[in-house]
């Protein structure tokens, strides 16, 4: 499996999330605390917005804490809005473009998890694209295709209902195929103003996710810690694991949810797979 977080909130360098944490995305990849794997080091990725509008990404088919070129441009780029990801691969192929986060247009999206059975199902599921987004597919993953079957299934539009349909269709396939439980999934995807982010699996025992809480609360928490006071109110993570351990800073994502990140009143709500008929 892989792990990742997303954070939106005052510019900072990617370096404070990929590095310099005590249990920061690089330590993860080799030190995993709650992944179904210890090691992830079958490629990374980092996505982030600036000028343009579009987000850039760099992804790389080393192990995240052997790659120097990360390590450089994270002491470099600075941006409020970040995706990053460690993978450990389920089966498909080490290259880059089986790497998260994966773009479409103003759109990231990544995954920790699996499409249960993915060789016997993935024909299946490749017909459902739409026909006019299906060469856009570069890699061979279950990630990717899951992104592409959300975005024919309108997640430009409305991202929730999107990704719920999704998903119905994924279990509806695999139980015709006789998959038990035919999906795991932890996800974030953006369109680089909200961040919104699933945690479910058709076992109802998903993989770990964490949100941070509010950074007043820790400020007044924790008066004399000069990070939260650099921080915007706005500042949220979203992650696969805590980064440290601040007493009070992280909590669980409960199982089968979704929630967004936005400015304002951030939003948590049960998720329930549809039809996507």
């Amino acid at each position: 499996m892989c792990r990742w977080l997303a954070y939106s909130g005052s510019p900072v360098l990617l370096e404070e999330l990929l590095v310099k944490p005590a249990h920061s995305l690089i330590d993860q990849s080799k030190h995993s605390r709650l992944g179904a794997t210890t090691l992830n080091g079958d490629g990374f990725g980092v996505g982030w917005y600036g000028d343009p509008d579009t987000p850039g990404v760099f992804h790389g088919t080393e192990p995240a804490w052997n790659d120097r070129n990360l390590r450089d441009i994270a002491a470099h780029i600075s941006s409020p809005l970040i995706f990053a990801h460690i993978r450990a691969s389920t089966g498909t192929a080490v290259q880059e473009t089986n790497c998260h986060p994966f773009r479409h247009e103003n759109w990231l999206w990544m995954h920790n998890g699996a499409i249960r059975d993915f060789p016997r199902v993935k024909r299946d599921l490749a017909l459902a694209v739409d026909p006019s987004l299906y060469p856009l597919i570069e890699g061979s993953t279950d990630s990717e295709l899951f992104f592409f079957l959300a975005l024919s299934l309108g997640l430009e539009d409305n991202p929730p209902l999107a990704v719920e349909r999704a998903v119905g269709l994924i279990e509806e396939t695999g139980r015709r195929h006789d998959v038990e439980h035919p999906i795991q999934m932890t996800v974030a995807t953006t369109d680089g103003d909200s961040i919104w982010a699933f945690r479910y699996s058709s076992e109802r025992d998903s993989r770990s996710l964490f949100f941070s809480t509010e950074v007043q609360t820790l400020r007044h928490q924790y008066p004399d810690n000069p990070v939260l006071h650099g921080l915007s109110d706005e500042t949220r993570i979203v992650l696969s694991e805590p980064l440290g351990d601040l007493v009070g800073a992280w909590n669980e994502v409960p199982e089968s949810s979704w929630g967004v990140v936005q400015p304002g009143q951030d939003e948590l709500h049960p998720f329930t797979p549809r039809s996507a008929t």
